[in-house]
Parts: structure tokens; C-alpha cells; sequence
């Protein structure tokens, strides 16, 4: 596997999360998992501002118009989408992934993947050593036992990952894996 040199510094991250308009874009992008054109993506953001669908048709334009003029233009400078202004379509680029470690929330939880991978490894650490040290009802466990439910558990958490992850993934594969980790489809 390569290793990136051109990750997106923080401070850009920080600056692309700011806006509100700017993650739901972003959102919608990674959830469809391709080209999509900016009418689409402006009804989609447009629809969840609104939580009306079809959403209004001037709220649909005050959308289209800010991404057009602000939003894309500053997403495509970062390397974060591939926008093309001839055929009004975007699709998310090699920075997409950059971003998007700033958003990875496990959706029922609320806690981000490697927040709930360091806890599973505490907790399984912290049970395993509580057997091996003869606590009382620990300890009558096997720690065979215990260490294959706590993989079972890691193996179920990467599968859900996986799952949620998918259009990204599939992206990826798609690509060869080139771009380095990047959600990328071309440059």
C-alpha cells in the first residue's frame, strides 16, 4: 500500500466543514456514490433544508446558485471534488477521503469508527487481563472464549464499516486502488 503525501491539512478541512451547505453537499455526494449534476445535488440539499419533497422551487435555486458560485468552485480548488462546469456534474475526488476521516460517525452511535475500534481493544484488553488475573465470574470464562468473541466483535464492527462504506469502497476498487486511498474515479 502508498502511503499519501498530499493529505488535506486540517486547517482546509476545518474550513470546508464550516459551512453548513458545503457538508451537506458532501454528504449527498459520498451517499450516491458517483456523478451526479448539480440540479440533483441542489434538489437533494434543497430537500434536506427544507425536509419537503419535492423541496420548493426557490429554495432549490438559492442551492444550485451557492454552490455554483461559492461551494464547487472551493471543493475543486481543494482537490475534493471534480466538478465540470460544461456538463453541470460533480463527483467526489481525491481529497473526498481526507474529509470525510472528519465525518466518519457510526450513524446509531454517534461515536466515530476509531472511537468504537479503541474502545472494543480496551474493553477486550481489560477483560482478558481481568480473567487471566483470577477475578471472580471473569475468570470462570475461558479466555480462549472471550478472545474469539472479542475478534467476533472486531470482525462484525469492520463488516458494518464496510457495509456503510460501500460506494466508497466499490470506488475505490473500481479505481485499482489508485489514488492512493482517494475517492477518486479520475483526475
Amino acid at each position: 500500500m502508498k502511503l499519501r503525501s498530499d493529505i488535506l491539512p486540517a486547517e482546509q478541512v476545518y474550513a470546508i466543514l464550516a459551512n453548513e451547505r458545503r457538508r451537506r453537499a458532501l454528504k449527498q455526494l459520498g451517499s450516491v456514490g458517483g456523478v451526479v449534476t448539480v440540479h440533483e445535488l441542489s434538489a437533494l440539499i434543497a430537500g434536506r433544508e427544507t425536509g419537503e419533497s419535492p423541496p420548493p422551487k426557490r429554495c432549490r435555486e438559492s442551492v444550485y446558485t451557492s454552490l455554483v458560485q461559492t461551494h464547487l468552485p472551493k471543493l475543486e480548488e481543494l482537490g475534493v471534488i471534480e466538478y465540470d462546469r460544461e456538463s453541470q456534474t460533480v463527483e467526489v475526488s481525491r481529497h473526498a477521503r481526507d474529509v470525510a476521516l472528519y465525518t466518519e460517525v457510526v450513524a446509531s452511535a454517534g461515536v466515530t469508527w476509531s472511537e468504537l475500534y479503541r474502545a472494543l481493544g480496551v474493553v477486550s484488553l481489560t477483560v482478558l487481563l481481568a480473567a487471566l488475573l483470577g477475578v471472580p465470574l471473569v475468570s470462570a470464562i475461558d479466555p480462549i472464549l472471550l478472545t474469539s468473541i472479542a475478534l467476533a466483535l472486531f470482525a462484525a464492527a469492520s463488516a458494518y464499516q464496510l457495509w456503510v462504506n460501500r460506494f466508497s469502497v466499490l470506488r475505490q476498487l473500481r479505481a485499482g486502488g489508485s489514488g492512493a486511498l482517494g475517492l477518486r474515479r479520475h483526475d
